[in-house]
This record gives C-alpha cells, structure tokens and sequence, in this order.
C-alpha cells in the first residue's frame, strides 16, 4: 500500500465488495469469516511494508468479535502484525494509526446499520480511508496465496485511553463546568468515551444508550433517532446523539429542538475562521446541504465547495485544497485540524467551543431555509438523465428560486427512486414547488 495515494482517489477501477463506505453486508452471510481472512490477508499483502502494523478496532455488534478474529488471522497470515483496539469509534482507528506511526488501520463496523449487518473498512497510515485503487487491489488478490511468513495477533493495550487523550489535548481549552449535557451513544463505540471526555472536561453528564449486548446497537436510538434524544432533554442544557460507530453527531437544544449537521458546520466553521484555523477560508460539503449555509457564509467570506453525497468526497476536496473543515447535513462532520475523518465527538466538543458561553439556543450562524425532500418510486432511474421535458421544469423553478432557494433532482445511486429536494425561504413555497416536480416525475418516469 503506497501511503502516497491520497483518499478520494479518481481512479475508477472496477470493484466487487467495497462501496462507498467499506464492504459492508449481513454478518455471516455476504460478510462471513472467511471473507474476514481474505480481506486481512490481502490488506497485508499489497501493503509497502513488509510485515505491516495494522490496527483493528471494533464497534458493539455481536459479530464484531468473531469478524476482528478473522480479519486478524488473515492479517497474520498474510505476513503482517494485527494489533487488537477493541471497542473504539471509528474516528480513533484514524487518529492512533498515524500516533503509532502504523502501516494500517481496519474498522469492523456498519456504522449506522441494524446489528445483523456489519462491515470492514481500512485506512492508511495517513488516517484516510483507502483510495479506490487501493481498495480494488486488495479485490485483486482476495485469492492469493499466503507470503509464506506468518505475523503475529497482540492486544494493543490502552487505545481508548490513547484516544481520549487526543480529544483531551485538542479540546485542553474548553472548559464545561456547569453545563449539564444529555448523549445518546447509539449502543455502540462511543458509549464509554463520549461520556468520559465531557466529564474530563467538566460537564455534569447524563448519558443514554450506554448498555450494548451486541444486539442494540442503533436500535430505537442514537442519531438515526434522535426524536427519542429531544424528548428527553427536560434539565439539560444540550444533547448529542452518535451513531453505532461515532462517526456522526447530531444535536439538540434545550428546547428539545434538532440541530443538525449544516447547523453544527456552520458555528465550527465561523469559529475557526475567527481562531485563524480555518484554512483557506472555506468549507466544502455535499449537494445535500441546506441552501441557507451557503447563504451564511457568503455573507461571511467562507467559500463553499459543493461534493457529490458521501464523506469520502467531502475529504477529497479537503485534501485537495488543503482546506480544515466539511461534512455532511446528516451529522458527519471532518476537522482535519484534528483528524481526517468524521468524528462525532470531536465535532460536538468543536460545537460547544464555537458557542463559548452561548447557549446552543442561541445559536446565529445561519438561518436553515424550509427544505422538503420526496423520494418518488420510478420504472428506471437511469432514465432520468434524457428526460427533457422535467429537466426543463427544474431551470425554470430554479429560476424562480434564484437568489432565494434551490432545486435538486437526483436518482439514488442503489435503488429505482428519483430524490426530488426543494429549498424555499417559505414552507408554502416549498411544499408547491416539491409537489409541482414530484408530479412532473411520476407522470413522465413512474
């Protein structure tokens, strides 16, 4: 593995398993332990080192234990040295393999997914996720032969302490005493150092779905249901809700309203630039971002750079401008001043250094325009991309909008669906403009 290829690579070479996140499946069937093997092996074997340090940590799913066994053996059959993390978010894999100066890093976790499917994604010594050639070479020798030199597999002692101490030097600064703050740890990787980092920095902490049995991880909690965080929010000051993995933070004012990923964004973004941290004055996130961020920051100076849907290409464009902040409306939010990955506790922590004394209620940064999103049911998606006449029927609102607002058509990239999103400064407004193109593109694709 050539640490000079950055993440987000544009090579598009041909893969089987890896999507946009890893290869992630159904434990034990698309993802079972053989595959694990193969997978380590092959990591290990396209790496430029020649007995690779590779560091694997897990999330709460009840596979994840058999899946980090075998991803492991195949590690060491494949010549390299498997170090054993146990349970860490996913950001704590990117911040100690550049720490320890390792060859490479290896998640097991679906992230936000039920717990029946998990998952296996890499990272480079640089704390990037693998570029999309690196990942089709591992592809390309899943059926090699062991090297004929077998590794090792060691517990690595103490890397949610060494993680923690990261957040700590990074946030040394913040000081939370007298704030009483509300998580929501999904069951998953963040269940113990989320809460341990705001109590080291002072908080008085309540914390909720902190009790994985391998079975709960996502269900019924965190991010993905974050109704369940605002409900509960009577005598804090704030909350934060991650995902099984803690890639991802979304947040929740006293007055049990949701703060999402755009609005998080925004105060960071603002706050850095005031710090002189934000380089290069800009931001880049995705084409899912709400209108009134970019109408924020234009007001600010902050440049914004728009990027296909996916963490990925969010840090390709950061990497590729040498810009520190991005991420997405859905709460994935990368500070590479810290780490070149999401990291939903550290993106929490930014946000409540942005607000300083403020409360979270009192948030300013930008003004979110009313935003309707309709997923409509098509014959073929594909067919989206000749279709004139609804193409035409969105210059012309877009028009309309001009200024004010935005229209966006996309087909799903996985199923028969074409994503109809509208942005208007008026709910009413916005529901005519969605149901006119909605209408449009049943009659014309459905």
């Amino acid at each position: 593995m050539s640490s000079g290829v950055s993440a987000g690579s544009a090579s598009r070479a041909p893969r089987k398993l890896f999507g946009t996140d890893g290869v992630r499946g159904v434990a034990g069937d698309f993802l079972t332990a053989d595959l694990a093997v193969a997978l380590g092996r092959a990591a290990a074997r396209i790496s430029a080192a020649e007995a690779p340090q590779v560091l694997i940590v897990r999330d709460t799913r009840e596979s994840g234990e058999m899946l980090e066994a075998a991803l492991a053996a195949g590690v060491a059959a494949g010549g390299g040295h498997a170090l054993l993390g146990g349970v860490l978010p996913t950001p704590g894999a990117s911040v100690l393999v550049r720490r320890y100066d390792f060859d490479l890093a290896a998640v097991v976790s679906a992230s936000h997914n039920p717990y029946r499917d998990n998952g296996i994604k890499f990272f480079g010594p640089e704390g990037t996720k693998l570029a999309d050639d690196q990942e089709a070479a591992i592809e390309g020798c899943l059926d090699a032969r062991s090297p004929g030199r077998m590794g090792r597999v060691r517990e690595l002692h103490g890397a949610p302490g060494d993680y923690l101490r990261e957040l700590e030097s990074r946030f040394s600064g913040l000081r939370l005493e007298g704030r009483r703050i509300l998580l929501d740890c999904a069951n998953g990787a963040t269940h113990r150092v989320a809460p341990e980092i705001f109590r080291r920095l002072g908080a008085d902490v309540d914390a909720v779905a902190v009790e994985p049995d391998g079975r709960n991880i996502n269900e019924g909690c965190g991010s993905t249901h974050i109704e369940r965080l605002a409900q509960r929010m009577a005598g804090h000051d704030v909350g934060f809700a991650f995902d099984g993995d803690g890639d991802r933070v979304l947040a929740v004012d006293r007055n049990g309203v949701v703060v999402d990923g755009d609005e998080l964004m925004a105060l960071g973004a603002l706050h850095l630039r005031d710090q002189g941290r934000l380089s290069g004055d800009g931001v880049a996130v995705t084409v899912m971002t709400n209108y009134g961020f970019h109408q924020a920051m234009a007001e600010h100076g902050v440049e914004v750079a728009t990027t296909p849907v996916g963490d990925r290409y969010v840090l390709s464009e950061l990497l590729r401008r040498g810009w520190t902040l991005g991420g997405e409306q859905s709460g994935h939010i990368i500070d590479t001043g810290f780490v070149p990955a999401g990291d939903g506790t550290a993106a929490a922590l930014l946000a409540l250094e942005a607000l300083g004394d403020r409360d979270l209620a009192q948030r300013d940064a930008m003004e979110k325009l009313p935003q309707r999103l309709v997923n409509v049911p098509v014959a073929d998606r594909d067919a989206l991309e000749h279709a004139a006449d609804v193409w035409a029927a969105v210059e012309e609102e877009s028009r309309r909008l001009e200024g004010r607002g935005r229209v966006l058509l996309r087909s799903s990239g996985t199923e028969p669906l074409v994503r109809v999103m509208v942005e208007a400064p008026r709910e009413d407004e916005c529901q005519e403009i969605v149901d006119r193109l909605v209408n449009l593109v049943k009659t014309r694709l459905g």
